[in-house]
């Protein structure tokens, strides 16, 4: 019974290992797809449902974003952040066109579509990934305490490791301006909302891939780096997996998304 109890375990140990090699093999991303969305904007619910069908496409992340400048429209969005809004305004100061609407498509950073203009957000996907913006690969793997995030680089670059929300070994003045910042996004895989007043009175959506907070995890320098990550932040309560994304410019003012990778499950 011991010998059984011990092969047990280390099967269980094995497909673990397996599951997250498998995760690893799974991490060519080539396009992060970022939805804005309200629950009080009637136009939304066609482009919810393009996300939830993008979000099965392999290589691509696909995020749910929900904003509250509609709030006031008779219903207060369950799911929105001012956050998320401050983020959606940022990428319009970015491309310097000040397009904020809903529902709007952001795909890696730069190009923006009506959400539910299949035509147009298929296309800009298309053109993204002839274009290689996604040129940093990430790679995730974790030993059930702490999740670890493996960022390319040069091949001559020098390892780095970085805790979360610590500064790395050297200084900056040594490293140069950072290249980009690494970003924790937990999530929650579905919501079904039913929605009791505004434009989409009586109706239930289902969101897919809703971001639950955003949170910075350290500055990249160019270089081959791994920032780790504790498994309870990386995915709190009431979250099922987590995206991390390598992304140009500032919290207040993103950037170009340079690379992204997703839990098992996303």
């Amino acid at each position: 019974m011991k010998r059984w109890a011990a092969s047990l375990v280390l099967a269980t140990m094995v497909l673990a290992a397996v599951s997250w090699e498998r995760a690893r093999a799974e991490q060519a991303i080539h396009s992060v797809v970022e939805l804005f969305t309200s629950q009080g904007c009637s136009s939304c619910p066609p482009a919810d449902a393009l996300l939830g069908e993008l979000a099965g496409e392999p290589g691509v992340v696909a995020l749910t974003l929900p904003v509250d400048y509609w709030d006031y429209l008779g219903w207060k969005d369950t799911l929105a952040s001012a956050s998320y809004t401050a983020r959606q305004r940022g990428y319009a100061e970015q491309r310097g066109d000040r397009q904020v609407y809903t529902p709007q498509m952001v795909i890696d950073g730069l190009r923006h579509a009506i959400g539910s203009d299949r035509k147009a957000v298929e296309a800009a996907l298309a053109a993204e990934k002839q274009a290689g913006a996604m040129s940093v690969p990430l790679t995730l793997s974790s030993d059930g305490a702490t999740v670890h995030v493996s960022v390319a680089a040069a091949p001559q670059g020098i390892n780095d490791v970085v805790q979360a929300g610590a500064a790395a070994a050297d200084d900056e003045a040594e490293k140069g301006p950072p290249k980009g910042v690494l970003w924790l996004m937990p999530v929650k895989r579905r919501e079904r909302v039913k929605i009791g007043r505004g434009e989409n009175t009586g109706r239930q959506v289902i969101y897919t891939n809703v971001v639950r907070g955003i949170m910075k995890v350290g500055k990249w320098y160019g270089r081959e780096a791994t920032f780790m990550l504790p498994q309870d932040i990386a995915r709190p309560d009431g979250c099922d997996g987590y995206v991390l994304i390598l992304q140009r410019g500032t919290g207040k003012v993103p950037g170009p998304i340079l690379g992204a990778a997703k839990s098992p499950g996303l």
